[in-house]
């Protein structure tokens, strides 16, 4: 075994990879950038090296950097996590020329398996099932539609170089070939630096199931089962879990069959993911294979009972896998949300700023594997995950359960994340029923917002912990007010049974509290009489954070306090109650609501980041909805669109600035 690694990554991958090596006594070596001076990964590890600037191109992808970090500091072996390096051929081949060794398989498996369409040449070499397509690049428009036509729309062109959803594109009819496959290279080139782009079949409905494998310098491979990953927005993974209720038991063992056999024929040894896309008809056939550590491994280690990374090193120094299939036991069901800095009532544009506030989820059946605390900072430049969190659970029931419970509870301020976006997703009826494929997000949201609206039990139960909160903090100040009150002449007693108006949107409830609440006591609370029993926890006023105990059920809350107003954060939604006695609701005529005035003479920047192109100059007309500025942040183009039909005054902005939120891109003629 290894004494000492160097760790090519950052974030919640290399605190993830150091949890490990701490277990097992072996020494780590961390290497950050600018933006990630203070970063979490640095201070957890044994050793850190500067490596340069904040842009990845200028740190976690210099190949060169990292080798001298690695023989700086003894290091003898280098785990590159994922994304960055970690499917390179080219750094596996510098590791290997420096005499270090990298903990993940030969440059020639990440060579092979690397490319769609050798990996796909060879899956079919290998007799494991490959979707109808086209094995070779195309060269035109032309030829793209002759091959869709032969093998029957919609079809899917698809990067050779890459994955991750960059690149892809589903074509319908011929008439939108010529666009679809202009932008599929565009994207690539940028992506991959690569224009190779082949045509398959679009498996209309499919589920994205993959195996995990492991295989050993020895020639010994085995799988351990599957995750399924068909929670996708814009082909990235959501949510994942394993096993998957689509996969049965017979089908299991044909799938990891084919993918023990797909690593084989490529000479494939360390952990490694072969993706596959399921049809309704239980057909299955080859997707990808990810030449390295998966995020969404932890699903597969709570069920395995095995740590994956610990693995990945046993097999990098060479052991020999101690276990055969018939070894390989399955206990219970794993469930995981990634948790994004990004905004879903905006797009899901990403987010930055720091954290000043943070909590993450703790108790038994529950991990988060999480690359920040409070005060971190999330910068532009790299990817938006900042945490993942996975729970456990003899069924799939009791993991759906424990994760809504857990994300309930997860609280981070500062930037906006996706966690009630991801909650709403697990509370879903048809996410509960197994009933799912790669268009879930799309069927049942729109953006980011859920087309169903919230469960009336889940609004009740909102409305009163509003009311709870509110005539808590009432009693709290008229507590601390007493003996000011006794001094000019009497004090007024709280009505015996607290009543309490409370508006939502355009939802009214009437919350009564039958009895004042006392702290460690069960309190009677009827909700548009409704009957609900809450035991009364110990309140800490204007926390964050509520536990609940109601009708003998725990139920976690987020809340925000603004003076009659509470944001409260449940079950997926996020909605702001204002809370009322009855005579203040009688005496209203008129409630105000908050609201932003937007300027329709400039265009604002939604988000910091780069500015890849400005689209228009002075003088052009524009309609609504037409992009004008084309921003990079967190590795994503997105086009900021006019709010208004008119004709350009100035663009304020030009390629290659760095951009501020709310910073005026361009001006329109009044």
């Amino acid at each position: 075994m290894f004494d000492k690694i160097l760790i090519a990554n950052r974030g919640e991958i290399a605190v993830r990879i150091i949890r490990t090596c701490n277990r097992l006594g072996i020494n780590t070596v961390a290497v950050y950038s600018d933006a990630d001076s203070r970063s979490l990964h640095r201070h957890l590890a044994d050793e850190a090296v500067h490596i340069g600037a904040s842009q990845s191109q200028k740190s976690y992808l210099d190949i060169d950097k990292l080798i001298a970090a690695a023989k700086k500091t003894g290091a003898q072996a280098i785990h590159p996590g994922y994304g960055f390096l970690s499917e390179k051929a080219d750094f596996a081949k510098a590791i290997e020329q420096a005499g270090l060794v990298l903990i993940g398989p030969s440059a020639e498996a990440i060579d092979v398996m690397g490319d769609k369409i050798t990996s796909k040449e060879l899956a079919k070499n290998a007799g494991v099932p490959v979707i109808p397509g086209h094995i070779d690049a195309v060269k035109d428009e032309e030829e793209a539609i002759r091959l869709a036509d032969e093998i029957g729309y919609p079809i899917l062109l698809k990067p050779a170089a890459g994955g991750g959803g960059k690149g892809m594109r589903i074509v319908r009819q011929a008439e939108d070939m010529k666009d679809a496959l202009a932008a599929s290279r565009k994207e690539t080139q940028k992506a991959f630096n690569d224009t190779r782009v082949f045509v398959e079949r679009y498996i209309e409905q499919p589920r994205h199931i993959e195996i995990q494998v492991l295989a050993d310098s020895h020639g010994n491979v085995v799988h351990l089962g599957e995750r399924e990953c068909s929670i996708q927005r814009r082909y990235q993974k959501v949510i994942e879990e394993s096993p998957s209720p689509a996969v049965s038991t017979e089908l299991r063992a044909r799938m990891g069959q084919a993918a023990c056999d797909l690593a084989r024929k490529a000479g494939y040894y360390n952990a490694g993911t072969v993706e596959f896309v399921l049809d309704t008809h239980q057909n299955f056939y080859f997707l990808e294979m990810n030449t390295r550590l998966q995020v969404e491994h932890p699903v597969t280690e709570l069920v395995t009972g095995m740590d994956l990374v610990e693995w990945q090193l046993r097999i990098a120094s060479g052991e020999i896998l101690p276990f055969k299939q018939e070894n390989i036991r399955f206990n219970g069901w794993a469930i995981e949300a990634r948790i994004c800095a990004e905004d879903p009532g905006r797009g899901f544009i990403p987010s930055t700023g720091m954290i000043t506030r943070y909590y993450a989820p703790r108790g038994t059946g529950t991990r988060v594997d999480s690359g920040v605390n409070i005060g971190s900072k999330i910068d532009v430049y790299y990817d938006s995950m900042l945490a993942k969190v996975i729970c456990h659970g003899k069924t799939r029931e009791d993991a759906r359960r424990s994760l809504i419970e857990a994300l309930n509870g997860y609280h981070i301020e500062g930037v906006s994340t996706n966690i009630d976006f991801a909650t709403s997703v697990l509370c879903l009826p048809e996410f509960a029923e197994g009933n799912m494929s790669t268009g879930f997000i799309e069927q049942h949201f729109d953006g980011g917002v859920s087309k169903r609206s919230p469960a009336v039990h889940s609004m009740r139960l909102a409305a009163l912990v509003a009311g709870l909160i509110y005539h808590t903090r009432e009693v709290a100040v008229r507590e601390s007010m007493r003996h000011m009150v006794s001094n000019i002449g009497g004090e007024r007693k709280l009505d015996h049974q607290p009543q309490y108006m409370i508006r939502c949107e355009e939802d009214n409830f009437e919350v009564v509290l039958e009895e004042p609440p006392v702290s460690g006591k069960t309190c009677s609370i009827r909700v548009d009489g409704n009957l609900y029993e809450v035991e009364i926890p110990h309140f800490e006023f204007f926390r964050r954070r509520l536990k609940l105990v109601i009708n003998g059920q725990v139920y976690r809350f987020r809340i925000q306090l603004d003076t009659s107003f509470l944001w409260v954060s449940f079950n997926g939604m996020s909605r702001l109650f204002e809370v009322y006695t009855p005579k203040e609701w009688a005496m209203m005529s008129f409630m105000p609501h908050k609201a932003s005035a937007a300027l329709n003479n400039v265009l604002l920047c939604p988000m910091p980041g780069l500015v890849v192109d400005a689209l228009v100059q002075k003088g052009d007309r524009v309609f609504r909805g037409q992009n004008l500025v084309i921003l990079e942040s967190m590795k994503m183009e997105s086009g900021v669109g006019s709010p208004i039909d008119g004709v350009i005054a100035e663009v304020c902005v030009e390629k290659g600035q760095a951009v501020e939120a709310d910073q005026v891109l361009v001006k329109f003629e009044k």
